[in-house]
């Protein structure tokens, strides 16, 4: 009964996965937006994953929570199907092959150095999935490259914490079947093709993006999923601002990455000195509408990065901090900002949040450090600030806000004073005038430099966006803009499972290595002292069992 008993739970345990989730964190029980995805699969979704052969510890932890959401998948849906590959096996013409049908798909390996007995050798790994459905494919990056851990394990930590959401997301996509279009409006000074080349380039992997002008349209689709516009520099019409509320009042989605003064680091050392002007961009009203004000200020913080100055005529250049180019950080454990490094803005303004007619959602996701200061833009600018020490009873303002994320019901800018040309306007495409929106997102940043990549040469290519040329550091610019695309595209709710963290417990190796011998000899001596114990109980039990039997 005990063998038949057994092998009954083991064919339930190979054909149903369960199990229950003791961990503080709950890493291994899927969120609902993602449970409510597996239930809506209709087809096989064949997922290959790159990550087979013989790994580190850490990857060999990689590979294993793989597995296991992977397992976590197939429990809510019998859809699933998966298999692990290695794409170093085979002869060298083999793997050669297969290298070059990974790059046609952009999955490019990574150089791994593993300690062995007679040294380190290096090994080229593929820690990459790939997702099939419905004659679809999606490529997964399990490897987080853009992880802002100190050391490798904090890396790959991060890697494991986003694997649901990769795959989930990879699976939405796929669901929708065609590439959702994301826009940037040209026509007022934006950042040109040149400019946003590498924020582009990473949103192609799974959006149609392009590019429409204001003035050559006479509506905005809703085809568009979400609408960028990003660092203008002339004015908008009340036509143009017309097109955006009404593509918002019926659901569209905003980014505004917008420069309130005309401000830039060049000019100042080509003029040394000069007080920066309002660009003519006429938002103030738009955007007060809706919940935000950008201020014609500027802030500067004590967090901030450098810029090289010369220093005497021999061209000598030394560092300094240059307050007008803040690093943000979250303040907030939003989904957009959780986990994120530090963001490196360019001459932000502050913004206010303003009660609006309707209700709206205003959370603020970016901000100052708690040593920043706020300056009108009536001040004239130079680097004379350089040549003091900082005095921080003048950087007493704390948190100021540089970005805000909107959400809700929005009311029009033109409620009570559409024109005719507007009314007929909206006649001629069969649609009426909406005061007040959808439900819908938005999101306000107070510096449109954000968005902005530097370029390295005549020849168009670009540096990756984020990256500091004097600090020669990447900051999560473009990980902060992606993330907030997605979020406000996300009507299901998928990036909800990009806020999961998983907790790293390393071991304290100083308390460890002081601690080596007690540990040492309880872990042997302990056993052994239970073993005695029970040897002379069961001696004793068995001694008075068979004597009570003589005695009878």
């Amino acid at each position: 009964m005990v063998l038949g008993i057994a092998l009954f739970l083991n064919i339930l345990g190979n054909a149903f996965f369960t199990h229950y989730d003791l961990t503080e964190e709950k890493r291994f029980t899927l969120s609902k937006p993602t449970e409510n995805l597996l239930h809506g699969l209709d087809d096989v979704v064949y997922i290959e994953v790159l990550l087979e052969g013989e790994f580190p510890a850490g990857f060999k932890r990689l590979q294993r929570s793989v597995k296991e959401m992977l397992d976590d998948f197939r429990s809510e849906s019998g859809y699933i199907e998966y298999t692990f590959m290695d794409p170093n096996r085979g002869t060298v013409k083999d793997i050669n092959l297969r290298r070059e049908e990974l790059a046609k798909d952009g999955i490019t390996p990574t150089n791994l150095r593993v300690k062995e007995a007679e040294g380190t050798s290096e090994k080229m790994i593929y820690p990459y999935a790939k997702v099939s459905y419905h004659g679809r494919t999606a490529v997964v990056d399990l490897l987080d490259e853009q992880a802002r851990g100190t050391n490798p394990e904090e890396q790959l930590n991060h890697s494991i914490s986003q694997i649901e959401y990769n795959f989930a997301n990879a699976l939405h996509k796929l669901q929708i079947g065609v590439k959702e279009v994301i826009a940037f409006t040209v026509g007022h000074g934006e950042l040109n093709e040149l400019e946003r080349k590498d924020l582009v380039r990473s949103l192609r992997a799974y959006y149609e993006v392009g590019t429409f002008n204001l003035d050559s349209t006479t509506y905005i689709s809703q085809n568009v999923k979400v609408m960028v516009i990003a660092k203008p520099r002339t004015k908008f019409s009340d036509r143009d601002k017309f097109l955006i509320d009404q593509y918002v009042m019926n659901g569209g989605k905003v980014m505004w990455l917008i420069d309130r003064l005309n401000v830039e680091l060049d000019s100042l050392r080509r003029t040394n000195a000069y007080i920066p002007l309002d660009y003519p961009l006429d938002l103030d009203d738009i955007l007060f509408k809706y919940g935000v004000r950008i201020n014609p200020d500027l802030v500067l913080d004590l967090r901030c990065t450098h810029i090289p100055m010369v220093i005497d005529d021999k061209g000598t250049q030394e560092m300094f901090p240059w307050y007008y180019h803040p690093i943000a950080f979250p303040n907030t454990e939003h989904s957009v900002v959780k986990s994120l490094d530090g963001v490196n803005l360019f001459f932000p303004s502050s913004i206010d949040t303003i009660k609006t007619k309707t209700p709206v959602k205003k959370t603020i996701l970016l901000t100052s450090s708690g040593n920043s200061r706020i300056q009108p833009n009536i001040t004239r600018l130079n680097f004379e600030i350089l040549r003091y020490d900082p005095d921080p009873s003048k950087f007493t303002k704390k948190n100021i806000p540089m970005a805000v994320l909107l959400e809700g019901t929005f009311p029009s800018l033109f409620e009570n004073r559409i024109t005719e040309s507007m009314e007929d306007g909206l006649k001629q495409l069969g649609q009426e005038f909406k005061p007040v929106s959808e439900p819908t997102r938005m999101l306000v940043v107070s510096d449109g430099d954000i968005a902005r990549n530097l370029i390295a040469n005549a020849q168009g290519q670009v540096m990756p966006l984020g990256f500091n040329r004097f600090e020669r550091y990447q900051f999560a610019n473009k990980d902060f803009l992606l993330n907030a695309i997605e979020y406000l595209r996300d009507d299901q709710g998928i990036i909800e499972a990009r806020g999961k963290e998983v907790k790293l417990r390393l071991l304290d190796t100083t308390k460890a290595e002081a601690e080596q011998t007690k540990w040492q000899l309880f872990n042997i001596g302990l056993p052994l002292v239970f073993l005695m114990a029970f040897a002379l109980i069961f001696n004793w039990v068995r001694k008075n069992k068979y004597a009570r039997d003589e005695r009878l």
